[in-house]
C-alpha cells in the first residue's frame, strides 16, 4: 500500500533492512526505497549495492547519517520532514537506532510532535535470540561491550546475576577476549550461543556452555557478524527459616529478647517470622534432647 500523501505532513519511516540474505526485504521496504523523497542511509555505498540487489531505482535525494554527523544532521533532516517530506531511514543491517544511528532523530522528532512510523522486518537481536535455544520469555539487549577490560569486567560484573536471557554484539576479532570475559563472570557452565553470519550462507549457531564456546573460538579463525545470546542466571533456592537460627542465637547472647531476634533476622532475610520463631524453638527442642541423652549415658 502506498505511504507517499502529497501535500500532506510529512513522517520519518524507520525500515528494516536484511541482515544478510536479499530475499529478506519486504514488500514495503522496497516501495519505500523506491518512492521516499530523502533516504537517509548510514553507509551510502551500502545502500547502493542493496538496491542494486534488489534490482530497483531509487527516486529521492540520498543523504548520509551515521553516527559522526547524526548530531549535526538532524535538525537539517527535521527541516526536511516539517516541508512535508517522508523520510526513509535505513542503516547498514537490521532496525534504525537498535545499536544503530536513529536514536537521536526519533527522539528530536517525538520531541516536537513529528510523525514517525516504522516498517519493520530482520532484526540480528531477535534472530539469534529465537535460534539460541535459551529462555525468550525474558530477555534483554547489551550490545557491544566495553573493549577495555577493566570497564567489560565492571559492566559484566553487574550483569551477573541478571535472570533475563541477554544478547550481546560482537566484533571476530574480538569474540575470543569476550568469552573469556563472560567466562569469568558468569562462570564456564552457564549456557549460551554464539550466531554467526545469521541468514547468510554459512549461518552458524553454536549452542553450549561458555567455557566450551570459548574453547571453540580459542582453535578457530572467526569471521562474520557475531551475537551472542547469553542464559540468566539460575534462580537462587529459597532459604530455610533452619538456615537463620544461628543468626537469631547470636542476637540473643547479646542481649536481645528471643522476639526481637526472631523479627530483626525475619525482616533481613525476608522470610515468615512465625516460621522462624518454630525453627528455633524446635532447634533448642533438639538441642534438649540432645542434652539429656548424653547426661544419660554419663
Amino acid at each position: 500500500m502506498p505511504e507517499f500523501r502529497s501535500g500532506a505532513a510529512g513522517q520519518i519511516v524507520l525500515a528494516a533492512t536484511p541482515i544478510g540474505n536479499m530475499g529478506d526485504a519486504t514488500v514495503r521496504l522496497i516501495n519505500l526505497l523506491q518512492h521516499a523523497d530523502v533516504i537517509a542511509a548510514e553507509d551510502t555505498r551500502r545502500l547502493h549495492r542493496l538496491v542494486s540487489a534488489l534490482d530497483i531505482t531509487t527516486s529521492g535525494r540520498i543523504l548520509s547519517y551515521h553516527e559522526h554527523n547524526e548530531q549535526s544532521r538532524t535538525p537539517y533532516l527535521l527541516d526536511l520532514v516539517r516541508g512535508g517530506a517522508t523520510l526513509l531511514m535505513v542503516t547498514d543491517a537490521g532496525m534504525p537506532s537498535v545499536s544503530d544511528p536513529g536514536y537521536r532523530l526519533v527522539e528530536a522528532a517525538a520531541a516536537e510532535g513529528i510523525a514517525v512510523t516504522a516498517a519493520p522486518g530482520p532484526s540480528a537481536v531477535l534472530t539469534a535470540l529465537a535460534l539460541s535455544g535459551l529462555p525468550t520469555d525474558r530477555f534483554c539487549f547489551e550490545g557491544f561491550l566495553p573493549r577495555k577490560a577493566g570497564e567489560r569486567a565492571g559492566r559484566l560484573a553487574e550483569l551477573a546475576a541478571e535472570r533475563r536471557t541477554m544478547v550481546f554484539f560482537e566484533a571476530p576479532h574480538r569474540l575470543e577476549a569476550m568469552l573469556r570475559a563472560l567466562d569469568a563472570a558468569f562462570g564456564g557452565s552457564r549456557p549460551a550461543a554464539v550466531a554467526r553470519e545469521l541468514t547468510k550462507l554459512h549461518e552458524q549457531v553454536l549452542r553450549a556452555p561458555l567455557r566450551e564456546l570459548l574453547e571453540w573460538a580459542e582453535s578457530s579463525e572467526v569471521r562474520g557478524e557475531i551475537a551472542v545470546v547469553v542464559g540468566g542466571a539460575a534462580e537462587a533456592a529459597p532459604e530455610a527459616p533452619e538456615d537463620h537460627v544461628a543468626a537469631v542465637n547470636g542476637l540473643i547472647s547479646q542481649g536481645s529478647r528471643l522476639k526481637d531476634a526472631v523479627a530483626s533476622v525475619a525482616s533481613d532475610a525476608r522470610i515468615s517470622k512465625r516460621e522462624l520463631y518454630s525453627a528455633v524453638l524446635a532447634a533448642r527442642s533438639k538441642d534438649d534432647a540432645g542434652k539429656a541423652e548424653n547426661a544419660g549415658k554419663s
